[in-house]
C-alpha cells in the first residue's frame, strides 16, 4: 500500500530530511514514544486511528452542519413510522445522531479491534517466528520489539483501510454488522450526499432510504438479544481458521531496505491471510456468510416493502443498494484483503426471497417469529426451495405464536391468558369448559 504513514513516515507526517537534524531529532522521538507506548493487544490502535484520521484529514472530512443532523433526526423518525406496519419488532432507535467519517472510526473501533486482534495476533507472532531460534536467545528482551513493530506495522495498514471505508459507508449499520453503540442510528451526510450524487437521484430521497436500512437494522439487533453476540461470534469463528502465510511475511519484509524510507511505505500486507481448507473452516464460512445473508435480506425485504408506494424511486434504490452489498466496494476489498475477512452477503437475492416468501404464507409476525431462537432461521439448504420452508408447519413455530416482541430487552412468551395472535385463517381458539364461547 502506498502512502502508509509508518516506519520513516510517522503519522500525520512526511519522511524526514536527513540533513535536516530537527527533523531527525522530532522523527526519532516520535518513533521512540512508538516503541514504548504500552499495549494491550496484537494491533496498535492509537496508530490506526491516527492513521485512519489523518487520511480522512487529508482527503476532507466535512463537518455536520445543523440542518444536516436536523434532516437525519427527521429522516429516521419517519423511517420508523413507516416501519411501524412492516415488522413485528417495535422499534430500535433510542439515539439518532449524524456522524462525520472520523465520528464513525471513533464510535466503531471497540468492535472493529473485537473483529480484528484474533488475526493480527497470528500475525505478529508468525513475523516473531522469522527470527531463527538460535538468535531469539541473544535478542532477549528485543524479542518484544519485534511485536512492537508487527502491531504499528498491522494498525498502520489496518488504519489506512478504515479510513477508506470511512469514506464509503452510508451509516453505522450499512456492512450488516453491529458496530456502532446499541440503541444509537446514525448515518453519515457527506458519504449519502456523494452516493446520492452517483445514482443521480435525490439527496432527500436517498437520505431517507438509508434511514430505513438503518432503523431496520436496530430493530433487528436492538430486539433479538442474541443476534448480536451470534453474528460477531460467526466472524470471529471463521477469523480462528484463517492461515498466516508466513512466506508471504517473509517476502514482504524482505523488500524492506533500512537505507530506503520509501520501502517501508511500500510494504503490503495483502494475501497474508488465507482461509484454511478444513471442513470446520468451511462450515465457519457457511455460517457466517449465512448470518450476513439473513440479516441483510430481512433488512432489504422489509426496507422496500415500507418504502413502496412512498418513494418514487424505490425500485432503483432497492437494486442500487443489492448490488452495493452484494459487490462490495473498494475499501471494503481492501479490508478483506488485509484481515481475510469478506463482510459482503453471498446470498443477499436468495435469503430476501425467502423472506418475503415467509411474508406471503406467515404474515409479518409469523415471519419475525423465526428470529426468536437462532434454531428457528433457515439454514443454507434452505434457501434453494423458500415456499418450501415458509409452508412447514412446526410445533415449535406454533408455540412462537406466543412470543411478544415488544417486550424490554427482546422477545419473551406473553403471559397465559392474554391476547394471542391467531394465524390468518385460523378459527377462534374457545374454551370447551365454558360452551366454546371465546375466552375472555
Amino acid at each position: 500500500m502506498p502512502d502508509i504513514p509508518f516506519g520513516f513516515a510517522l503519522p500525520g507526517g512526511q519522511p524526514p530530511d536527513p540533513n535536516d537534524p530537527a527533523q531527525m531529532q522530532q522523527f526519532m522521538s516520535q518513533l521512540q514514544h512508538l516503541l514504548s507506548a504500552p499495549g494491550s493487544g496484537p494491533v496498535n490502535w492509537d496508530l490506526a486511528r491516527q492513521v485512519a484520521a489523518s487520511q480522512l484529514a487529508a482527503a476532507g472530512d466535512p463537518a455536520v452542519s445543523p440542518y444536516e443532523r436536523n434532516a437525519v433526526e427527521e429522516a429516521l423518525r419517519i423511517a420508523d413510522l413507516w416501519l411501524e406496519p412492516a415488522s413485528a419488532l417495535p422499534s430500535g432507535i433510542r439515539t439518532a445522531v449524524a456522524w462525520n467519517r472520523n465520528e464513525w472510526i471513533f464510535k466503531t473501533l471497540d468492535v472493529w479491534r473485537k473483529l480484528c486482534d484474533p488475526v493480527a495476533s497470528r500475525m505478529v507472532g508468525a513475523m516473531g517466528d522469522l527470527v531463527p531460534p538460535e538468535a531469539r536467545a541473544q535478542l532477549g528482551p528485543m524479542q518484544s520489539m519485534v511485536a512492537t513493530l508487527g502491531g504499528a506495522l498491522f494498525g498502520g495498514q489496518l488504519g489506512q483501510a478504515l479510513g477508506s471505508l470511512a469514506a464509503e459507508v452510508l451509516s453505522a449499520g450499512d456492512i450488516g454488522l453491529p458496530l456502532g453503540p446499541a440503541g444509537t442510528a446514525a448515518l453519515i451526510p457527506a458519504n449519502i450526499r456523494s452516493y446520492g450524487a452517483g445514482l443521480e437521484l435525490a439527496e432527500d430521497e436517498v437520505r431517507l432510504y438509508v434511514a430505513l436500512r438503518e432503523a431496520a437494522h436496530q430493530r433487528l439487533f436492538e430486539h433479538v438479544p442474541w443476534l448480536r453476540g451470534h453474528v460477531l461470534n460467526a466472524v470471529e469463528t471463521y477469523a480462528a481458521g484463517i492461515r498466516v502465510n508466513r512466506e508471504a511475511i517473509e517476502e514482504a519484509m524482505g523488500r524492506v531496505d533500512p537505507t530506503d524510507p520509501e520501502s517501508m511505505q511500500a510494504i503490503a500486507l495483502e494475501g497474508i491471510f488465507t482461509p484454511e481448507d478444513s471442513p470446520t473452516q468451511k462450515a465457519s464460512l457457511a455460517q457466517l456468510e449465512t448470518a450476513l445473508a439473513l440479516v441483510e435480506g430481512w433488512v432489504c425485504h422489509v426496507v422496500d416493502g415500507a418504502a413502496a408506494g412512498r418513494l418514487p424511486n424505490v425500485v432503483a434504490l432497492g437494486e442500487a443498494f443489492r448490488r452495493r452489498r452484494a459487490a462490495g466496494g473498494p475499501a471494503e476489498q481492501t479490508f478483506a484483503a488485509l484481515v481475510g475477512l469478506e463482510l459482503r452477503p453471498r446470498r443477499l437475492r436468495e435469503a430476501a426471497a425467502l423472506w418475503a416468501a415467509l411474508t406471503e404464507h406467515r404474515g409479518i409476525s409469523g415471519r419475525d417469529a423465526l428470529w426468536g431462537h437462532p434454531d428457528l432461521l433457515p439454514s443454507d439448504d434452505d434457501f434453494a426451495d423458500p415456499v418450501a420452508f415458509a409452508m412447514a408447519d412446526t410445533d415449535l413455530m406454533t408455540e412462537l405464536e406466543n412470543f411478544d416482541f415488544s417486550a424490554p430487552g427482546g422477545p419473551e412468551e406473553k403471559a397465559p391468558g392474554g391476547p394471542q395472535e391467531q394465524a390468518p385463517g385460523e378459527p377462534d381458539r374457545r374454551d370447551d369448559s365454558d360452551g366454546g364461547e371465546p375466552r375472555s
